[in-house]
């Protein structure tokens, strides 16, 4: 019997998963395919030396009460179950440069951002109030940051440099370097990306900054929870293969690669939207939208070292390190000479449940090109299709994480007497498992010279084919959000989600 949902989501990344949700909520009947052996894309979680690891999330933004990501998680039913520990309200970032022992702090709370930076830069405290409105006057600009307001974007704000603006604030070269030095959070390539991609980066952590215990996979593993108390289906191991389409031309449905159809009167694509386009047959779309889309420069990709620590062996921070080995690193991070290998690292702790004070893991991300993974490109490994990629790649990996070890023991020395066991992720591991264009991290490469390239309406002009995700517009765990809740206003109507989200701002209030 030929089974038809209302809404159809293919992918289950957090942007597929908060859609389906919405909808879900509002009485359709909706149906999520994935390809995984996991849900939720950037959620993903894998476990090591019985350690869980994330494999995106490390940390996330504006979830104290009142912020936006916690009422957008409140709407969606899962704030209130997230098991969450906050950061070192001084510093929860802390950026680094070369042999400088000085860490310099982000601080929760914006007051206080710019007391603890104002210790280090005293004559620069004017400065750093200015930086701090400036993100105020950009993030209330957009549409549903605040929830509820303003409809379109501001053309002006979007067409704002970071560096040019950061370069007008101040002529301290340190500072501007310290203020820029978390934009492995957007792969910052600081001569280009428009401030709007810093501010909203920014802003969520500063207004507050935690960690999810156990993993960011708690998060779809909630939404899913909540996805089928509403009555959806949420399939995994479903890897749609082609897009159906009837008698009038119209899309129908789904066929996934083993063969199953499913029908919807709509559909979302939250999977990599170059997929989307392949899928659809890029003769249904018109040649000049497909062409944008295909001179998208991706966003670098990464390497990932996760190290097991043996226990009471090395002491617990409560916040991220982001480290240059020298300022002027922080401008082009990604533009990195592969024979000096990691120039920068981000680095996180996860303090041990038996041994509170002490580190039971360690994550150490730096920029990768996919080039250097090229040759390996046609195999696929996840945990439901095993391939192994022979002894090449593997000597690869681990010649790559010797070098990540070494650069860690220039700030941590003797750092490998500590650790128990390593394990590591290449680019393409995320291509793999997480489905990017090369394994990138955050979709695309955003202009401050051409910002609307690359913005494309959860609309498409196929009637019933609706866009989410971080191809689409913002990434990261607000930016995906929001978007979600833009594609569903296209499905709902604005007028409704803006209803449905005045009535949780207006609850919130009532109980303060």
């Amino acid at each position: 019997m030929k089974k038809e949902f209302d809404i159809l989501v293919i992918g289950s990344g957090l942007g597929g998963l908060v859609s389906a949700l919405v909808l879900a909520k509002e009485g359709l009947k909706v149906c999520v395919l994935e390809k995984n052996n996991q849900y939720g894309g950037n959620l993903q979680t894998f476990s090591r030396d019985k350690l869980i690891f994330d494999t995106g999330v490390h940390y996330l933004g504006g979830l104290s009460k009142g912020q936006n990501l916690h009422q957008y998680f409140s709407y969606l039913g899962i704030m209130d179950e997230l098991q969450l520990h906050k950061m070192d309200e001084n510093g929860y970032d802390k950026i680094t440069f070369g042999d400088d022992e000085t860490e310099y702090p982000h601080a929760q709370g914006y007051r206080n951002f710019v007391e603890q930076l104002s210790k280090y830069f005293p004559e620069e405290k004017d400065n750093l109030e200015d930086y701090c409105e400036e993100i105020h006057r950009v993030c209330s600009q957009f549409p549903r940051y605040n929830l509820v307001g303003k409809d379109n974007y501001n053309e002006e704000i979007l067409h704002l440099n970071t560096k040019r603006f950061i370069e007008s604030l101040t002529t301290n070269k340190k500072l501007q370097s310290v203020l820029l030095g978390s934009n492995f959070l957007y792969a910052g390539d600081s001569e280009n990306v428009p401030f709007y991609v810093h501010a909203l980066t920014v802003n969520s952590y500063i207004q507050s900054a935690y960690k999810c215990i156990k993993g960011g996979s708690q998060i779809s593993k909630l939404l899913i929870r909540r996805l089928r108390e509403h009555g959806a289906e949420v399939h995994k191991h479903a890897e749609v293969s082609e897009f159906i389409f009837d008698e009038n031309n119209m899309l129908s449905g789904v066929k996934t690669s083993e063969g199953k159809e499913y029908f919807a009167k709509k559909i979302i694509s939250n999977i990599e939207i170059r997929t989307t386009l392949k899928l659809l047959g890029e003769e249904r779309l018109k040649k000049s939208f497909v062409n944008r889309i295909i001179s998208w420069e991706p966003v670098p990709s990464c390497f990932s070292v996760y190290l097991v620590m043996k226990p009471q062996s090395f002491q617990n921070f409560n916040y991220n390190i982001y480290h240059f080995v020298n300022e002027e690193m922080v401008w082009n991070a990604h533009h990195y000479q592969k024979e000096k290998w990691p120039e920068t690292y981000m680095l996180s702790s996860t303090e041990s449940k038996h041994n509170p004070g002490f580190a039971e893991s360690l994550t150490a991300i730096s920029y990768m090109d996919f080039q250097e993974v090229e040759e390996w490109k046609e195999t696929v490994n996840t945990v439901s299709d095993k391939y192994e990629r022979g002894a090449l790649y593997e000597k690869f990996k681990l010649e790559k994480a010797e070098k990540m070890m070494d650069a860690l023991e220039k700030k941590f020395p003797d750092l490998r007497k500590s650790i128990k066991s390593f394990y590591t992720s290449s680019p393409l591991s995320y291509r793999d498992y997480i489905g990017s264009f090369n394994g990138n991290m955050y979709g695309y490469m955003k202009s401050s010279e051409n910002p609307l390239k690359t913005m494309v309406s959860p609309r498409t002009k196929i009637d019933n084919l609706f866009l989410t995700g971080q191809s689409v517009n913002m990434h990261g765990i607000l930016g995906c959000t929001i978007g979600a809740f833009n594609t569903c206003a296209e499905i709902l109507g604005k007028e409704l989600i803006d209803e449905r989200l005045t009535q949780l701002i207006n609850k919130n209030k009532g109980e303060k």
